[in-house]
């Protein structure tokens, strides 16, 4: 039963981190259009379950999940597409999921 919860969890939580957007070119593509919502929930959940949602906790996890570019022929990190405000937008994402599911 906790598995199902756990995945329904992660999954709810993809869904409120599509609607951020990576910036590029002065384009928006949604996190769920570019398949890295689910991605991000699965790497950022842990965090949540831990009650540990910090910059010097979930920043890292931006930095180190790499967006493929150009076919595939380069990985930029998902933090450098990500603008300032989306940044702040994902913490409250994360505040308010945790306080709601948590």
């Amino acid at each position: 039963m906790a598995n199902s919860e756990t995945t329904q969890q992660i999954e709810t939580l993809a869904a409120e981190l599509g609607e951020l957007y990576l910036d590029i070119a002065k384009w928006h593509l949604r996190l769920d259009d570019a398949h890295l919502h689910q991605k991000l929930a699965e790497r950022i959940y842990p965090i949540l379950v831990e009650n540990q949602v910090s910059e010097d906790r979930v920043l890292p996890i931006l930095q180190n999940m790499m967006v493929k570019v150009g076919g595939g022929r380069r990985e930029i990190p998902l933090i450098d597409l990500l603008p300032m405000q989306g940044q702040v937008q994902l913490f409250d994402i994360l505040e308010e999921f945790q306080k709601e599911n948590m």
